[in-house]
């Protein structure tokens, strides 16, 4: 039996809102609805996250411990694109390692976090081609920020991207000498560790 209430508040949250979830980026709060589950009555946000197509069903009790937020701030998005503009920090450890932390940041929710991760991993033009699954990781990140960007800022995904393509323009580059010395130490450090 689902109850549904269309123009609810809940948590702090009401229908309408776009809120951020950490394992699947920005969705809408369309509807609020208690479920009987086991003979237990459950208050249930209905979030929709259009683009995957996807709807997802979070008990309103426990919206804050799976992490579920409001979208970010316009300082915590400008912090953001500030952050895409630094110098990008990649640890010399074996890819597996790194890819394990982008993706437990991609996840946090944090778009800080995320802003880092779609740092560490852009490459421009003159800079080697990444990997199938360092690309991968780069996408989902590019993909998670431009779409708290887009939300925050009114704006259309694609505009949003943009923005934040400019503002990647704008970061230091890293020579071709200091990009090849990393993959070097990166790969060497696999190699180590699997003789282990």
């Amino acid at each position: 039996m689902t109850n549904a209430k269309k123009n609810s508040h809940r948590q702090g949250y009401r229908t309408g809102e776009f809120v951020v979830y950490p394992a699947h980026g920005v969705g809408q709060i369309v509807a609020i609805e208690e479920q009987e589950v086991a003979g237990f009555k459950l208050e249930l946000f209905v979030i929709s996250f259009e683009k995957d197509k996807m709807t997802l069903r979070v008990p309103t009790a426990k919206a804050a411990t799976v992490g579920m937020r409001k979208l970010a701030e316009n300082a915590l998005v400008t912090k953001a694109l500030e952050t895409i503009t630094g110098r990008a920090r990649v640890k010399r450890t074996m890819w597996s390692r790194r890819a394990q932390e982008y993706e437990a940041k991609i996840n946090s929710g944090d778009l800080i976090a995320i802003a880092e991760v779609v740092r560490d991993l852009h490459r421009s033009d003159a800079q080697p081609e990444q990997s199938y699954s360092e690309r991968q990781l780069y996408e989902a990140a590019l993909d998670r920020m431009a779409r708290e960007v887009a939300a925050v800022n009114r704006l259309h995904e694609g505009e949003a991207l943009k923005l934040i393509e400019a503002q990647l323009a704008k970061s230091p580059k890293r020579t071709k000498a200091a990009e090849a010395e990393a993959e070097v130490a990166a790969d060497n450090e696999d190699v180590e560790e699997e003789a282990a």
